[in-house]
């Protein structure tokens, strides 16, 4: 009977040898090093925790969301957007588009299974990455897997969990609290004073919505943010600052910006948005802070429909007290405070990443790190940063791949139990 037990054991913790490079996630990030791996002829297998691509933009978006950039910044490598596509593509638009991306690559990721860790492995010199699987279909797979790989591929992003403040008093307000992640519209808000914690582009974005659905939006703004019109002269403002950033330091063309924004927008610290002290493309390299795009919120904070609060002291029950010493009620909270990345809870490793799980060098080059480890989608410049990671991992992985592993290569018993190769 213990023997029978014990096989069991072994069954349940099988061990799989890939025969390529292990991405883990099948978001953008994950997809473009797919589709730029199967150009150079590079085997690979892609784990999921979720049970679809793009589980992100799928389930943890508003409805009204579109790209901020124009479609030719967003586009995936070697296939661009369709062109009957808008400039700013919607947020259903984008699904579809990585789904004919996965579709036209012939991308197929392994669903439901979450990576726990993720070590690098001295004695056999390769990634030893233990999964458990969950969701449908896994009474007919065992429930935990460990891969074993000579390259990993991390591309879980930047917006893998999202940020939750400890704010005090939160638990006893009584009302309806909610992250951004799992707002779809205002249309549950009608009628009620809702207070917004968070000034970015999904703050922003989400008083507007509210507004369009006759709520009544309160935002916090804690820090200092600036607000940059999305198109000046009827071209993107991200197109200008590219095309200047050609023949300008950062510093002027910060400068450039910041007076057609006042030209178009006027001053927006009459209305509680005090600007940094950093210009916004210096502040996005030096801090990842992105500029809000504005897209009509402004409009309503001008005219009052979206009121302006300096940051939240605490709550009490159906209220809330400013830092001013202002106290007002509010009948719901959306938490607009952001994502992180969830690197540093499965991956053992101090070498690519800092424990904030950003890799420690700044883009361009904190794509690579040692014993086949490499990073992409963090290099807080959306979907070009993205790609252009991409793109790079796969050339470096292609190049050992033709060195050293196009003929069979004999793995020196590295795990006892590895009962499969994929």
């Amino acid at each position: 009977m213990a023997q029978m037990s014990g096989h069991r054991e072994i069954l349940k913790r099988r061990c799989r040898l890939v025969n390529g490079p292990l991405i883990v996630g099948a978001g953008p990030s994950g997809l473009a090093v797919g589709a730029c791996l199967k150009e150079h002829g590079v085997p690979f297998v892609i784990l999921e925790r979720s049970s679809s691509i793009a589980s992100l933009w799928r389930n943890r978006t508003y409805d009204r969301l579109k790209l901020h950039l124009p479609k030719q910044f967003s586009q995936l490598p070697k296939l661009p957007f369709p062109d009957d596509f808008p400039e700013y593509p919607t947020r259903n638009q984008f699904i579809d588009y990585l789904e004919s991306y996965a579709a036209h690559f012939e991308l197929s990721p392994r669903f439901n299974e979450t990576v726990q860790s993720a070590k690098y492995d001295d004695t056999c010199g390769m990634w030893r990455v233990s999964t458990t699987a969950a969701g449908p279909g896994t009474a007919n797979r065992s429930a935990e897997v460990e891969y074993i790989c000579q390259w990993l591929v991390v591309s879980t992003g930047e917006n893998a969990e999202p940020v939750i403040p400890e704010m005090e008093g939160l638990r006893k307000f009584g009302g309806q609290v909610t992250h951004a992640s799992d707002y779809r519209s205002g249309e549950t808000y009608q009628g009620k004073q809702v207070l917004v914690v968070g000034c970015g582009n999904s703050g922003m974005e989400v008083c507007l919505d509210l507004c369009h659905h006759k709520s009544f939006p309160v935002m916090v703004v804690r820090d200092s943010v600036h607000v940059l019109p999305r198109e000046i002269f009827r071209k993107s403002t991200f197109e200008l600052a590219v095309f200047l950033m050609k023949w300008f330091p950062v510093k002027v063309v910060d400068k450039i910006l910041l007076a057609l924004s006042w030209m178009i927008l006027g001053n927006t610290e009459r209305y509680g948005l005090k600007r940094p002290s950093l210009g916004p493309l210096e502040l996005k390299q030096m801090q990842g802070k992105t500029p809000v795009l504005d897209i009509g919120a402004l409009r309503k904070i001008k005219s009052g429909d979206i009121k302006v609060v300096p940051g939240a002291k605490g709550f009490l029950h159906g209220s809330v007290e400013l830092v001013d010493g202002r106290v007002i009620d509010v009948d719901s909270v959306i938490l607009a405070t952001g994502y992180c990345s969830n690197v540093p809870s499965w991956l053992q490793d101090t070498g690519l990443f800092n424990k904030d799980g950003f890799p420690k060098q700044p883009f361009p080059s904190g794509w690579k790190g040692k014993s086949g480890l490499y990073a992409v989608g963090f290099t807080r410049r959306g979907l070009s940063g993205a790609s252009h990671d991409a793109v790079q991992v796969a050339e470096d992985i292609s190049r050992v791949w033709k060195e050293e592993t196009r003929q069979a290569k004999h793995i020196v018993a590295c795990h006892r139990r590895c009962i499969s190769q994929i």
